[in-house]
């Protein structure tokens, strides 16, 4: 986490972590502290006490952003870290631990024991009280922190475990990471809408299910269809019917999920595989086979394929081959479709 605060790229509300200064020197735990109740405010998440054997070797780097009353932290720890066994302090927020790299434990109240939350795996549960916790080194980890007043109900004394690669944390992934690329443009409204749908979301993974009528779900949903999509382009099976399958909606919930941000999934999924094809015939000169581009983005035939190029770029595959190999130009910078995923 970054001794240093600065805002990512100077967008509001995005700050930058790095516990390692120039040259990799630890920084030292109380900069860190310091830029986090700086940039952050302890009004959304109070930072424990770390164990004194820890704070020597405190290397930890991420990007947090605070939305409203809620806050997102993606985090990257080469250095393992632990709170002093009673941390102490009384706080009312709801938490959520998701685990890609490593492993986070976590203190439970007398009697419970610990928890801890593998690679892979996701907890979410309420904290009445600052608890003890530790992470291994090179862990990689999202944590969010969200207002209590609608999710404590939902919770009890609960914690609710599972998959990092379900549906429902698909989507909620999806929406962490929209926030932290278009926070800094928001404007109020947008920020409050922003921890809204982040509540929602939570409460879909609590529940294990999406909620088919809540339109507010409806960005995260179709940024997570496009990210499934996009590494699925070449599969034969890719439909709106196996996106809908494979992130727990139906295909009518899909489709209107695309309709409120002006897409349409076919047409998505079509434009997509035209540009991959287009950058195929760019890498090889015109070298490519029509007929065997046509057959590995999935169109019908090479004539269907040649009709969809064109109306798509204004040239046939073979027009564009020859005037690419007579005049090579600058590679493909067509953005991609879909913000790039979190390391």
């Amino acid at each position: 986490m970054h001794a240093n605060g600065a805002p990512a790229g100077g967008a509001r509300g995005v700050f930058i972590m790095d516990s390692m200064g120039p040259g990799g020197a630890p920084q030292g735990l109380e900069a860190f502290r310091r830029g986090w109740e700086t940039q952050i405010g302890d009004d959304v998440f109070q930072l424990p006490a770390f164990s004194p054997d820890t704070i020597g070797d405190f290397r930890v780097k991420g990007n947090v952003t605070k939305v409203d009353g809620a806050a997102i932290a993606d985090l990257h720890a080469a250095s393992a870290t632990r709170t002093a066994d009673v941390p102490g302090g009384d706080q009312d927020l709801v938490a959520m631990y998701v685990v890609r790299r490593g492993a986070w434990t976590l203190g439970n109240p007398p009697g419970y024991g610990d928890q801890t939350v593998s690679a892979g795996q996701f907890l979410v549960r309420h904290l009445g009280r600052l608890t003890a916790f530790e992470t291994t080194a090179d862990l990689t980890a999202k944590f969010l922190v969200l207002p209590s007043d609608e999710l404590k109900p939902l919770l009890g004394k609960r914690a609710v475990t599972g998959s990092a690669d379900s549906a429902e944390m698909r989507l909620l992934t999806a929406m962490t990471d929209m926030i932290h690329t278009t926070i800094g443009e928001l404007g109020p409204a947008g920020v409050s809408a922003a921890q809204r749908t982040l509540i929602e979301l939570t409460k879909a993974v609590a529940k294990g299910r999406f909620d088919d009528v809540e339109p507010r779900l409806a960005p995260a949903l179709a940024q997570a269809a496009k990210d499934l999509a996009d590494r699925r382009l070449a599969d034969p099976g890719l439909s709106p019917a196996m996106l809908a399958r494979e992130l727990n909606v139906s295909v009518r919930t899909l489709h209107r999920a695309f309709a409120a941000v002006d897409e349409q999934v076919s047409t998505y999924i079509r434009h997509r595989r035209l540009h991959e094809a287009r950058l195929a015939l760019m890498a090889s000169a015109g070298r490519s086979s029509i007929t065997e581009l046509a057959a590995h983005w999935q169109f019908a035939d090479s004539s269907h394929f040649t009709r969809a190029f064109k109306k798509q770029f204004g040239q046939t595959p073979t027009e564009f081959a020859r005037s690419t190999a007579a005049s090579p130009a600058p590679p493909d910078r067509h953005p991609p479709a879909h913000p790039p995923s979190r390391p």
